[in-house]
């Protein structure tokens, strides 16, 4: 899980909730085009085009707009921008076990729930070089941190193997670079490139190469 700052909601979506009148009142179920696309297309730019839980990649045709806290009963949230997300598994694979928003689901446990919008969600987690992600060795949190894996299958196999290959290229150089090197890493890992784009599971990387 990488933290990943909020950013403002699309111009479109403010416009489009102010036009509430005694008549008409925005709501999930009229929150349609063009206002949703904005939207989604916001979430994943903020994002750096990965999942706010697992660090995949992910496209707009590919992922959903995910609600950190669900829906119900938090109505009043359906339609805050700081409580969107953007989550892989929109749709999937024959026999794919669920993961990360599909899997949350109506999941939401304030003492529980790693929130990937907190600054510090990345020191609740380490990661081994099989691509597991673990829970921290901070007793204050690591249930937390085990009940947010769990909750959201992010130590699945599926997702063990692609971190696994993620981590391949580091690991055949991590031994061999210097300390200058490592840091440059730690950095380009930590930014997005000139697409805007994070690498998929750099947090894992990240983690790798600070430790």
């Amino acid at each position: 899980m990488k933290y990943i700052k909020k950013s403002e909601e699309p111009e479109s979506f403010t416009v489009w909730k102010n036009l509430a009148n005694e008549d008409w009142q925005p709501s999930w179920d009229n929150f349609g085009k063009p206002q949703k696309t904005d939207v989604h297309n916001s979430l994943l730019q903020e994002q750096g085009f990965i999942c706010y839980y697992c660090g995949r990649r992910i496209t707009k045709e590919i992922s959903h707009i995910e609600h950190l806290k669900p829906r119900y009963p938090n109505t009043e949230l359906a339609l805050e921008y700081t409580n969107m997300l953007a989550s892989c598994q929109r749709e999937r694979e024959r026999r794919e076990p669920l993961h990360c928003g599909s899997k949350k689901d109506h999941w939401y446990d304030e003492n529980l729930m790693v929130s990937p919008i907190n600054a510090n969600c990345e020191d609740f987690f380490k990661y081994t070089d099989d691509g597991q992600i673990l829970a921290t060795n901070n007793s204050k949190k690591q249930l937390a941190a085990e009940t947010t894996i769990d909750k959201l299958g992010l130590n699945i196999d599926k997702l063990k193997d692609l971190r696994a290959k993620a981590l391949e290229p580091i690991l055949k150089i991590i031994n061999t670079i210097t300390e200058e090197d490592r840091q440059d890493l730690i950095l380009g890992f930590s930014e997005t490139d000139s697409k805007g784009y994070y690498e998929e599971f750099c947090a894992a990387i990240i983690y790798l190469l600070k430790n």
